[in-house]
C-alpha cells in the first residue's frame, strides 16, 4: 500500500512539474511574439519618421530615393539570386513608390498585431514573406537568420503563439488554429465529458493499483522460480555425489 501512494505522488509531481514547464513555456513564447511585434513596429516607425525623428531619413518625406538604392545596391551584389534580380528590375524598380509607401505602412501593423497578438498567424506568415525578401536582396546577417528562426519557432510553437491574445479573446485562433490541434482537443473534451475529475482520479488510481499487484505478482514468481532452480541444484548435486560415493566403495 506504501508502494502505491510513493507511485501515486510522483504521477502527481510528475504532472505538476509539467504544468509549470508548460506555462514557462507558454510565457516564453508570448515575450518572443511581443519582442518580434516591437522590432516590426520599431522598423516600421523609423522608415516613416526617419531615423531618431529626423525627417531627412524618412521615407514618406523623400518618396523611392531610399528604396530605389537599396534595390539599385542590390542587383550589384554577387550574392543575390538571378530570378531575384529578375524581379527587381521588372516590378520592383517599377513601382517604387508604391512599395515606398506598402512597406513601412505593413510593418507598423504587422508589429502592432502580433503585440497585442491580433491576426496572429498571418502576421506571422506576412514577416517571413518580407524576411525571404529581404535575404534574397543580399543582406544577410546574424539579425535578419535570428528574426527569420524567431518567426518559424513562433509557427511551430503552435497554440502557445496564442497566449495572452486577442485572438484567443475573440476566439479567432480556432480558426487559425491546425487541424490537429482541434482534433486533440476534441478528444480531451470528450474525454472530460466522459469521464469527470474524480472518476479520472479513481481511474489512474485503479490503474497504478493494478501495476503494482502485476509487478508484486511477477516478482513472487520470479522468487519461486529461483528457489526451485535452486533446489533443483542442490538435488542435482547431491545425486551426483551419491552415484560417485558408491562407485568407490
Amino acid at each position: 500500500m506504501m508502494q502505491n501512494e510513493v507511485v501515486v505522488k510522483d504521477v502527481l509531481h510528475s504532472t505538476e512539474r509539467k504544468k509549470l514547464t508548460k506555462h514557462v513555456f507558454q510565457s516564453l513564447v508570448v515575450l518572443m511574439r511581443i519582442s518580434f511585434g516591437i522590432g516590426w513596429l520599431l522598423a516600421g516607425v523609423t522608415k516613416i519618421l526617419g531615423e531618431a525623428g529626423s525627417s531627412g531619413h524618412s521615407w514618406f518625406a523623400q518618396p523611392g530615393v531610399f528604396l530605389n538604392d537599396y534595390l539599385m545596391k542590390a542587383l550589384d551584389k554577387p550574392n543575390v539570386p538571378d530570378f531575384y534580380k529578375y524581379f527587381i528590375e521588372g516590378a520592383a524598380l517599377k513601382h517604387v513608390t508604391f512599395f515606398n509607401y506598402t512597406i513601412p505602412i505593413v510593418q507598423v501593423m504587422v508589429g502592432l498585431f502580433l503585440i497585442v497578438g491580433f491576426m496572429t498567424l498571418p502576421s506571422i506568415l506576412t514577416c517571413l514573406f518580407m524576411h525571404i525578401n529581404f535575404l534574397l536582396s543580399g543582406n544577410i546577417n546574424l539579425i535578419s537568420i535570428t528574426l527569420y528562426t524567431s518567426a518559424f519557432s513562433l509557427l511551430l510553437s503552435r497554440r502557445q503563439v496564442y497566449s495572452l491574445s486577442l485572438d484567443q479573446y475573440f476566439k479567432l485562433d480556432n480558426i487559425f488554429n491546425l487541424r490537429t490541434n482541434k482534433s486533440r482537443d476534441i478528444t480531451i473534451n470528450t474525454l472530460k465529458e466522459t469521464f469527470p475529475q474524480d472518476d479520472l482520479k479513481k481511474l489512474l488510481q485503479d490503474g497504478i493499483n493494478d501495476i503494482a499487484k502485476s509487478v508484486e505478482k511477477a516478482q513472487v514468481s520470479q522468487n519461486e522460480r529461483i528457489e526451485q532452480f535452486i533446489t533443483y541444484v542442490q538435488e542435482t548435486y547431491y545425486n551426483e555425489n551419491n552415484h560417485v560415493e558408491k562407485k568407490i566403495i
